[in-house]
C-alpha cells in the first residue's frame, strides 16, 4: 500500500481500510531520473501525480527559448497541469524532475472512477480544486503586487527546505530576477 499517498488524501477525507486498498491499486510507480519530463509543454496531461520522493519543476518557455520557472512540487505533494488534465487541452507548462523523482501516477479515468467509488470522493476532487484554486490566487497576486525580495522571502517561507535542492538560477526565475539579482537580495537579506 501507498502509505504516504493514503495519509496525504487522509488529510482531506475519511477512507475505509477497503478505500485505501482500491486507491493503492489505481496508482502505478514510476520511476524518473534528474532531468526527465514528467510532462512537456505542448503534451496533453493524462495522469495526475504524488511524489513519493524527489522534486520537480514547472516551467514555461518563452519565444527566445529562455525557460521561466513557475512552481515547485517536492515529496508528499500531488503534481500535474491540472487545466491540461481535466480538459485534455495542450500544457502551457512542462513538469521536469530536478533529482531522482519517484511519482505515483494515477489516469484520469481512475481518479474519475475514485471520485464515484470512494465513500468521500466527490469531497476530495472539491477539496483538491479548491486548494489548487487558493493556490492559484495567491501566486498570480504575488506576481502583481510584489517586489522580487518579498517574492524570494516568500518562496523561503514556503520552501524552506529547497534551498539546498535547487539550483540558484531557478530559484532567481521563480522569483523573476537574474542570479546576480538574487545573489544582491540574498546579500541586502543577510545583514
Amino acid at each position: 500500500m501507498h502509505h504516504h499517498l493514503i495519509n496525504q488524501i487522509s488529510h482531506f477525507i475519511k477512507l475505509s481500510d477497503a478505500e485505501k486498498e482500491w486507491i493503492s491499486d489505481r496508482f502505478a510507480t514510476r520511476r524518473y531520473e534528474k532531468g526527465d519530463y514528467f510532462l512537456r509543454e505542448g503534451q496533453v496531461c493524462r495522469e495526475a501525480g504524488f511524489i513519493e520522493k524527489g522534486l520537480v519543476r514547472y516551467f514555461v518557455t518563452k519565444e527566445d527559448g529562455e525557460d521561466l520557472t513557475v512552481d515547485f512540487n517536492k515529496e508528499q505533494e500531488f503534481t500535474c497541469n491540472y487545466a491540461s488534465f481535466l480538459d485534455h487541452s495542450p500544457s502551457n507548462t512542462s513538469i521536469q524532475c530536478i533529482e531522482p523523482t519517484t511519482i505515483l501516477c494515477i489516469s484520469y479515468d481512475d481518479l474519475q472512477q475514485l471520485y464515484l467509488h470512494v465513500e468521500e470522493g466527490q469531497k476530495f476532487g472539491r477539496l483538491i480544486c479548491e486548494y489548487l484554486y487558493v493556490l492559484a490566487i495567491k501566486k498570480v497576486d504575488t506576481i502583481y503586487r510584489q517586489q522580487p525580495e518579498q517574492r524570494y522571502l516568500q518562496f523561503l517561507d514556503r520552501y524552506p527546505e529547497l534551498v539546498s535542492r535547487l539550483p540558484q538560477y531557478y530559484i532567481s526565475s521563480y522569483v523573476g530576477v537574474k542570479p546576480p539579482s538574487l545573489s544582491r537580495i540574498r546579500k541586502r537579506l543577510a545583514t
